[in-house]
C-alpha cells in the first residue's frame, strides 16, 4: 500500500515522463486473454498482407479475362478491347491502393505502349501540360503561405471579426467554418484542416480550463455557474456547462474537418478534383470556345461551397448548440483570449506582405486573362499564354526576391519544395494518359454507341444519379482517384445521351468531394476525429445529412447557376 501511495504522488502531471518510474515495475505476464489478443492481432497482421498481395494480383488478373473473354463487335481493331483491360488494371489498384495512388498513376506509362494503344510519346506528353503546371505554381505559391503562417494569421483575423467582445458560440462557430474554408480556396485542403485545427482545439482547451477552475469574472454572478456557499448547485451547473461545452466542441471540430473539404470546391486551384476536370475536357475538347477557366468555375464553384458552408454552419449549431446554451458557452469562450492570440503575430513582415501581393496578382490574373469568347489580358499574347504560365512566373519571383530576413535568403528556395505533393500531380497526369488512350483506342466511341438508352432517362434524374454513385464512392477512395475514374467514363456517356460533357463531368467531379461520412473518407476527416472530440457517430450522421444536402443543391444548380459555365445546354455536336 506505501509503494501505491508513493507511486500515484510520484506520476503527478507535474513530473516528467522520465521520472516517474523509480521502481523497477513486476514483468508482465499475458494471461488466457492477453495471449488470444496478440493472436488475433497477428492473424489480422498476416490477413492484411495477403489481403495487399491479393489486390495487388487482381488488377493484372482481371485486366488478363478483360482481354482475352471480353469481344465488342463495334471493335474491329481490338485496341478498345485492350483500354477497358488496361483501365481495369489502373483503377482496381486505384479503389485498393494496392500500391501507392502516384505509383499507380504511372502504370499508364508502359501498359498503354505494350498493348499498341498509343506510342510511349505519346503517353508520356500526357504528363506535362498546362493543367499540370498550374498546379505546380499554385503549389509552390501554397508553400511560401504556409511557410510564413499567412493562412494562420488570416484565420484567426477572421475568428477575431465574426466573434466579438461577445464570443458568441454560434458566431464563432460559423468563424471555424468560413476560416478553413477560405484557406482551403488556395491552398491543400489536407493542409488547411492541419493548420487550423490547432488554432480551433487551442480555443476550447483554454475555455474548458475556464469551466474546471470555475473561472468566471465577478460580475457575472450566479449565472456563470458559481454559487456562494452551495457546493452541490455549483458542482451540477459546472457538469451542466461541461454537456453544453462538449457539444459546442464537436460543432467546432466537424466545422473545421468539413469545410476545409467544402472550400476546395470553390476555386479552379482550390483541389485536385477541379483541375483534373478542366484538364481532362482541354484534353478532350481543345478547340473547344467554353473551356473551364479560372473566372468560369469561380461563378459556379464559389456558390456552390458557400451554401454548403451556411448549411453545414446551421446544422451544426442547431444540433450541438442551441441556443438555449450559448449565453453560458459564451461567458467559458471570453477566457480563450482570440484577440491576444492574434496579437502575438505581430506586425506583417516584408515576406509576408510580399507573398501576399504576389498571390493577388495572381489571382487577377487568373481572373482576367480571359472572360469566354472574348475578352482578357490573354488576347494580347494570341492565346499562347495560359493559367499555368502565369502560376509558374509568380512562382519563379519567390526564388527571385529576397525575403529581407538573411543575407542572399529569397522568399522561397528549392529546399522548401519538398512539400509539394508530388502524387497528386502523377496522379492528374495518370488521368489525362488515361483519357488519351480511350480516344486513340476508339472506347469512347463504343461508350457512346452503347449508351443510347440513357437518351430517355428523365432530364431531372441525370445529375443527381451521377452525384450520388460518384458521392458513395467517393468515401472509399481518395477524392483524385473517384474524379478521374467517373470524369473520364460521363465524359463520353454525356456526348452519347445528347448532352454537353461538362453536363456530367462537372457532378461527378464536385461529388467526388462529398466524402464528408468516414474517418478514412479524407485527411481533413481524419484530422478532425483524431482531435478526441467527436466519435465515428457524430461524422456519419453529420457526414450524411451534408452529403445529401450537397446533392440536391448540385441537381439544382446545374440547370441554373450551371449556365455560367454553360454545362446546362441539351443538345451539342462534338
Amino acid at each position: 500500500m506505501a509503494m501505491a501511495s508513493r507511486t500515484a504522488k510520484d506520476l503527478s502531471p507535474s513530473t516528467p515522463l522520465l521520472q516517474q518510474q523509480d521502481y523497477e515495475p513486476a514483468p508482465d505476464r499475458p494471461g488466457a486473454c492477453g495471449r488470444v489478443r496478440a493472436a488475433v492481432a497477428s492473424f489480422l497482421k498476416r490477413a492484411l498482407k495477403y489481403t495487399n498481395w491479393g489486390c495487388i494480383v487482381l488488377g493484372p488478373l482481371v485486366a488478363i479475362l478483360v482481354w482475352a473473354l471480353l469481344d465488342i463487335s463495334e471493335d474491329s481493331s481490338g485496341k478498345a478491347v485492350s483500354m477497358i483491360a488496361v483501365m481495369c488494371w489502373v483503377f482496381i489498384w486505384w479503389i485498393t491502393e494496392a500500391i501507392p495512388i502516384a505509383a499507380t498513376a504511372l502504370t499508364p506509362l508502359f501498359l498503354l505502349p505494350f498493348t499498341q494503344i498509343c506510342t510511349a510519346s505519346q503517353a508520356s506528353k500526357a504528363y506535362l501540360n498546362d493543367t499540370i503546371f498550374l498546379m505546380l505554381g499554385s503549389f509552390i505559391l501554397a508553400i511560401a503561405i504556409e511557410h510564413y503562417g499567412l493562412h494562420h494569421r488570416m484565420a484567426m483575423k477572421m475568428l477575431n471579426v465574426l466573434g466579438g467582445k461577445k464570443m458568441d458560440p454560434w458566431a464563432l462557430v460559423l468563424g471555424f467554418c468560413v476560416g478553413p474554408a477560405f484557406v482551403s480556396l488556395w491552398i491543400n485542403n489536407s493542409a488547411a484542416a492541419v493548420m487550423m485545427m490547432p488554432v480551433g482545439l487551442g480555443v476550447l482547451q483554454k475555455a474548458n480550463a475556464c469551466i474546471e477552475s470555475s473561472s468566471f469574472s465577478a460580475e457575472e454572478g450566479p449565472e456563470a455557474g458559481v454559487v456562494d456557499g452551495v457546493d452541490g448547485v455549483e458542482s451540477a451547473e459546472k457538469e451542466k456547462l461541461k454537456i453544453q461545452m462538449a457539444g459546442f466542441s464537436k460543432a467546432v471540430v466537424l466545422a473545421i474537418g468539413f469545410s476545409a473539404t467544402i472550400g476546395g470546391m470553390g476555386t479552379l486551384t482550390g483541389t485536385g478534383a477541379n483541375l483534373i476536370l478542366a484538364g481532362l475536357y482541354e484534353a478532350a475538347y481543345p478547340s473547344a470556345d467554353d473551356q473551364v477557366t479560372y473566372l468560369a468555375w469561380l461563378m459556379f464553384g464559389f456558390p456552390m461551397a458557400l451554401l454548403i458552408t451556411l448549411f453545414l454552419w446551421l446544422m451544426l449549431c442547431l444540433w450541438f448548440c442551441p441556443r438555449s446554451s450559448a449565453s453560458a458557452i459564451s461567458r467559458s469562450l471570453r477566457s480563450s483570449n482570440i484577440s491576444a492570440d492574434l496579437a502575438s503575430f505581430g506586425p506583417m513582415s516584408f515576406a509576408e506582405i510580399t507573398v501576399l501581393v504576389l498571390f493577388g496578382i495572381l489571382i487577377a490574373l487568373w481572373l482576367t486573362r480571359s472572360f469566354g469568347n472574348s475578352g482578357g489580358w490573354g488576347e494580347l499574347f494570341n492565346g499562347y499564354v495560359g493559367n499555368g504560365s502565369v502560376a509558374v512566373l509568380m512562382a519563379t519571383l519567390l526564388f527571385i526576391i529576397p525575403n529581407r530576413r538573411k543575407e542572399g535568403e529569397k522568399l522561397v528556395d528549392w529546399s522548401h519544395c519538398k512539400k509539394i505533393p508530388w502524387d497528386i500531380i502523377l496522379l492528374l497526369g495518370g488521368g489525362f494518359a488515361i483519357a488519351e488512350g480511350m480516344t486513340d483506342s476508339g472506347l469512347s466511341d463504343v461508350i457512346s454507341a452503347k449508351m443510347d438508352f440513357l437518351k430517355y432517362t428523365p432530364y431531372a434524374l441525370i445529375v443527381p444519379v451521377v452525384a450520388i454513385f460518384t458521392s458513395i464512392m467517393t468515401e472509399f477512395t481518395s477524392n483524385n482517384s473517384t474524379a478521374t475514374i467517373f470524369i473520364s467514363l460521363v465524359m463520353n456517356v454525356a456526348v452519347s445521351i445528347g448532352q454537353h460533357p461538362l453536363y456530367l463531368m462537372v457532378p461527378a467531379a464536385i461529388a467526388a468531394q462529398y466524402s464528408f461520412m468516414l474517418i478514412i473518407a479524407t485527411p481533413p476527416n481524419a484530422v478532425a476525429f483524431s482531435s478526441g472530440y467527436i466519435t465515428t457517430l457524430d461524422m456519419l450522421v453529420t457526414g450524411f445529412f451534408l452529403k445529401v444536402f450537397g446533392i440536391v443543391l448540385l441537381s439544382i444548380a446545374m440547370p441554373t447557376l450551371g449556365t455560367s459555365m454553360r454545362v446546362c445546354v441539351r443538345e451539342r455536336e462534338f
